[in-house]
């Protein structure tokens, strides 16, 4: 069995002049996003995996490489502007061959992992998997109605949806997908459509099979996605993941779990209150309040501020004293602030930016 993840800018992007490189990279927990699908397929015991580039694909062949740091063999495919889900299977068909695969969007975030999928699968002998999930705004997904587990039809993001369980972006597929796929025309959208060709395989007698997703799911399309999906996985983290590597001054105020990386300082008169991971070198200075749910990148100096419930990328310097919650904020930014007093701020500032409040 193989894997293909999509790393093509499917879906609902973050505009590329706010965040440089792909959106994909972008850290949850201090991990890029794309590296939880592709760990989750190691972990089902997938090794060989192809990796979908789209237009924007800065950092990701760097990053990867071929795989190995992960346990994977990985190969990159080049599919160019995205022209649909089932385009970026076209583009890898000559990879996968005749082995069954999962696809995974290197944008989702999916707590259970993948296992699930290859029991299902092989224990019943299906021609697809498709995880769903239920929705509270069934309009922005494709869309699966079901009775008991049987397909009854499926639609992309419908103006009108006959049910609300979701296709959460992971699919197993037998090699039956593919001449399916190869007879697809562009929708409305100008795509070609999974969900079509998931429901042509359906008609055709395949047996395709929806398997009810246990635990979170989230979609990362919008900043504020992106921030819930950091406070899911910092929550759902294991003890053992929150190392302590960095130097504590007497005085600091650490409640657990709190994750530090080689290099980082925390001074006295400094509070962290769980869950938070703050990358390596980074510097916490006095007066600083971090937590609970936020995860502080490689190289971050901080002083006399109080962060929660965000993301700081690498290499950003906030001074204060500033009270900031809920805020995503970018690689070599700089907050600064000009005098005392005010309230509580929420930011979304792209790499490099620079704000005086």
């Amino acid at each position: 069995m193989k894997g293909l993840v999509l790393a093509g800018g499917h879906g609902t992007r973050l505009r590329p002049l706010t965040f440089s490189g792909n959106k994909h990279m972008i850290p949850i927990a201090n991990q890029p996003i794309l590296f939880y699908g592709l760990k989750h397929l190691a972990r089902a015991g997938i090794r060989d995996v192809a990796v979908v580039l789209g237009p924007i694909h800065e950092e990701i062949r760097e990053t990867l490489g071929d795989g190995s740091a992960l346990g994977l063999r990985i190969e990159y495919i080049h599919q160019g502007d995205p022209k649909g889900l089932a385009h970026a299977v076209l583009c890898a068909r000559e990879y996968l061959g005749q082995d069954p695969f999962v696809m995974y969007l290197g944008d989702n975030l999916l707590q259970e992992g993948v296992e699930e999928f290859v029991r299902l699968h092989a224990a019943e002998h299906a021609d697809a998997v498709v995880g769903v999930t239920t929705v509270e705004d069934p309009s922005r997904y494709g869309i699966v109605e079901l009775d008991g587990d049987r397909v009854v039809s499926i639609e992309e993001k419908p103006a009108s949806p006959r049910s609300n369980q979701a296709l959460i972006g992971v699919y197993l597929f037998e090699p039956t997908i593919h001449p399916i796929i190869a007879r697809l025309h562009p929708s409305r959208r100008g795509e070609l459509e999974i969900t079509e060709a998931i429901w042509k395989l359906v008609q055709a007698g395949g047996k395709v099979l929806p398997h009810r997703v246990s635990g979170w799911w989230k979609d990362t399309g919008k900043p504020e996605d992106l921030l819930e999906a950091n406070e899911l996985v910092l929550r759902s983290m294991p003890a053992a993941a929150f190392e302590s590597r960095g130097a504590i001054a007497r005085g600091a105020a650490l409640s657990p779990p709190v994750g530090l990386g080689p290099g980082t300082v925390v001074e006295r008169n400094v509070e962290i209150t769980g869950p938070v991971v703050v990358g390596a070198g980074a510097h916490l200075g006095e007066g600083s309040r971090i937590g609970p749910c936020t995860a502080i990148g490689n190289g971050v100096r901080i002083t006399g501020a109080e962060i929660r419930g965000s993301i700081v990328m690498d290499g950003t310097l906030i001074e204060g004293p500033v009270r900031i919650a809920h805020s995503l904020i970018g690689r070599n930014v700089r907050v600064s602030k000009a005098s005392p007093g005010g309230g509580e701020v929420s930011l979304t500032l792209g790499d490099a930016a620079s704000v005086r409040l």
